[in-house]
């Protein structure tokens, strides 16, 4: 009886054992933050790649337009690498928060000449923090573009255009009212990618310029609303 206790004991005592493994091995998981990138270089040639604590995110890089899924890091600070070929690297500091995700936007940014060197492109990173939704689903607008402040104006289902004022490095938000369907969009005159609308969120559209200054859009979806950091 007392083998058979023994054998029970042992038993247990090693599952117990396998069980505080399986806990250690998931406790890395569970203690760690997001970083997701959204590829807006639109100078240059050839792939994006981006580079955290000297380790590339993805051996092929990304395409114009490429929006990641949150990439999880440890809590604390990290150094990221924008590269691509044609424009000068960028590089900035991030502190990933335990459980939060930080979205980072590299853009290019024309800088004139100097005495040093010629006039020519160079990756800035802009840092948007998720904070809880104003709204079941709503339009953050985000500008990196060049131009001080933009007009951007967005349909309704009856057909008025509300505004939304962008300034640059900074955001600005409109309520949706749409069910489901693609939400018209326009600066002036000029009309803009239109929002995909499905289920509830934020919807982020991201205003930049292209490398003729032309004002242009890209979008993606996320379920909390951004501030600009």
């Amino acid at each position: 009886m007392k083998a058979i206790f023994k054998k029970c004991l042992l038993g247990l005592l090693a599952f117990t054992a396998v069980a505080q493994m399986h806990a250690q091995d998931e406790d890395p998981v569970k203690k760690c933050g997001f970083v997701r990138f959204v590829h807006a270089v639109a100078p240059g040639t050839g792939p994006l790649f981006c580079e955290v604590d000297g380790s590339n995110i993805r051996p092929d890089g990304y395409e114009f337009g490429d929006v990641t899924g949150g990439v999880a890091y440890k809590p604390g600070a990290h150094e990221v690498k924008i590269r691509r070929e044609g424009v000068k690297e960028g590089t900035t500091r991030i502190n990933v928060a335990l459980n939060e995700t930080t979205i980072l936007i590299p853009f290019a940014e024309r800088v004139p000449a100097t005495d040093e060197e010629p006039a020519h492109w160079e990756i800035r990173i802009l840092r948007l923090k998720q904070l809880e939704p104003l709204s079941e689903r709503g339009a953050t607008f985000v500008s990196v573009s060049q131009q001080p402040e933009i007009k951007v104006e967005m349909r309704d289902m009856k057909g008025k255009w509300d505004a939304a004022y962008v300034k640059r490095l900074s955001i600005a938000q409109l309520p949706i009212a749409f069910p489901r369907g693609y939400v018209p969009l326009r600066i002036g005159e000029q009309p803009l990618e239109s929002i995909p609308i499905s289920d509830n969120g934020n919807y982020v559209v991201l205003l930049y310029d292209d490398p003729e200054g032309k004002t242009k859009a890209l979008n993606f979806r996320d379920y909390k609303y951004l501030s600009a950091d």
